[in-house]
């Protein structure tokens, strides 16, 4: 938030039985900011400012939905989530023409800007390792000539979630990969992990897709706008479970090429909502690359030569994916 300072103490918050903690941190000299450490996944529903009214000052408010503490998203940190439901909704995205060349890769470096992303131990962002890792895996997929490929930033700036997914959908990517690193409270664990849309994730966001924009341009560019909602419930429905099958067929493909060469978490394919892997039509992962709270982790992390293999095993795993494609298209 930019040009504020904070008059209470963190001490003094309120208590929360699913909130960790809450932290009040300045930035820069005119830039702060308040952290919530939830317990469990947290959904931002949507977040809007409320000028002075009925004894009040400005008020920002964020409206959350709270997972149960048994849910498989607790390990997602709410920043994460998509709270852009309304943006999304002034326009819908233009139609997706496809090329009939050669296949678009769609790389998302994690965090820019004014966010950090995590802080390692030794005090490197995470914006500038997954910018560094997205320049290295570009370059080596286009090294292939078998590739085209994007990156959603190129440099040290900020891009919204729902922007980054727009992005690849405009581009008509065919593939979609996020790269980040995580920080956790317990140093001594470290791995890399891949992600992908949980089932129950896609089942919501198919619902406010069929909601959008009189149901126009939702996939591919196919004008829904005069199917009945049955109809349209049932395409996207399909769509979505089409893309979410070849998202999990590639990660399965990146989990086995990575665990060759890096060290991975134990059920290293895991499912979560992240809001980047949203798109109801482009197949899309995520890739934690390993821990920055853990010393050994961020120090390999910042090696350019540790990050070529991660990058090799994802150009393998990435030619895995398309040949099997392409065999099933051609059966």
């Amino acid at each position: 938030m930019p040009s504020t300072a904070f008059s209470v103490k963190e001490k003094d918050l309120p208590k929360k039985d699913y909130l960790n903690t809450i932290r009040l941190g300045n930035m820069a000299a005119d830039t702060a900011r308040i952290v919530l450490e939830f317990n469990r996944g947290v959904i931002i529903k949507r977040s809007f400012i409320l000028a002075p009214q009925s004894g009040f000052q400005w008020r920002l408010v964020i409206d959350l939905d709270l997972m149960a503490k048994t849910d498989g998203l607790k390990q997602v940190t709410a920043e994460w989530y998509d709270n852009s439901v309304a943006e999304e909704k002034r326009e819908a995205p233009p139609v997706r023409n496809r090329p009939a060349s050669k296949p678009l890769i769609v790389l998302d470096p994690g965090h820019g800007g004014k966010d950090p992303g995590a802080i390692g131990v030794s005090g490197v962002y995470e914006k500038h390792l997954t910018l560094a890792m997205a320049k290295q895996m570009r370059d080596l997929l286009l090294s292939t000539g078998r590739y085209r490929v994007k990156l959603t930033r190129d440099k040290d700036v900020a891009i919204a979630l729902y922007a980054r997914r727009r992005f690849a959908r405009s581009a008509g990517a065919d593939l979609f990969i996020s790269i980040h690193a995580d920080s956790i409270k317990k140093p001594q664990t470290r791995g890399l992990s891949i992600y992908t849309l949980s089932e129950k994730a896609s089942d919501k966001e198919a619902e406010k897709l069929a909601e959008s924009e009189n149901k126009a341009d939702i996939i591919a560019g196919l004008d829904l706008s005069g199917e009945t909602q049955e109809v349209t419930d049932i395409l996207i429905d399909l769509a979505r479970r089409e893309t979410n099958n070849h998202s999990s067929f590639f990660a399965e493909k990146i989990v086995k090429e990575i665990k060759q060469v890096v060290q991975t978490l134990p059920n290293t394919h895991r499912f979560a909502g992240f809001a980047v892997l949203k798109s109801p039509d482009v197949p899309s992962v995520l890739m934690e690359m390993g821990y920055l709270s853990n010393t050994e982790e961020e120090k390999l992390l910042r090696q350019p030569s540790y990050r070529e293999k991660l990058a090799k095993a994802t150009v393998k795993a990435v030619d895995a994916y398309f040949a099997e494609k392409h065999k099933a298209n051609f059966n």
